[in-house]
């Protein structure tokens, strides 16, 4: 075999290899009201607020990585309102059953009515780990949806890898 079919033949196996270590995640949360919340008025029209707050969720139906399930999920998001329209960036942590962590960040719209978020999505990105999932990696979507009671409900999916 020539050095150049064998040089081939590697990098073909390299990519197999990194192409196989992606693998599928999806999973649906549930989100109390955020506490607590900080509002501070933008100040150029009076439906324009930056807001600050801390939610607390537990995944319904828990994603798994790396054969752990997710346990529960915390962020943190500031969100920019004008009227019925947002834009939020999160930061959050999650907990899988034996207590590695993982960590997140978020991005997208979302509609609101009367100060509460009533509809969200956007991209999120693994940006690492604890444990079993140190140097987790992937990103995937979400959407969201409130209920009456205020709380909400995350549905995600995507891929991930570990080294």
């Amino acid at each position: 075999m020539s050095p150049r079919m064998i040089l081939l033949f590697l990098l073909m196996l390299t990519l197999a290899a990194s192409l196989a270590a992606q693998t599928k995640v999806s999973g649906t949360m549930q989100c109390g009201k955020s506490d607590p919340v900080y509002t501070i008025p933008v100040g150029d029209r009076p439906d324009h607020v930056f807001t600050i707050s801390k939610t607390t969720c537990t995944w319904v139906k828990p994603p798994e990585i790396a054969g752990l399930a997710a346990k529960d999920h915390e962020y943190t998001s500031s969100r920019d309102v004008a009227g019925s329209r947002l834009r939020t960036r999160t930061a959050a942590f999650g907990t899988m059953a034996n207590g590695d962590r993982y960590f997140t960040i978020t991005q997208g719209t979302g509609t609101v009515k009367d100060g509460v978020t009533q509809t969200a999505e956007g991209t999120w990105s693994y940006t690492g780990g604890t444990g079993k999932l140190k140097g987790l990696k992937g990103k995937g979507t979400l959407k969201g949806k409130a209920a009456p009671d205020g709380t909400f409900t995350i549905e995600i999916e995507g891929e991930y890898q570990l080294p």
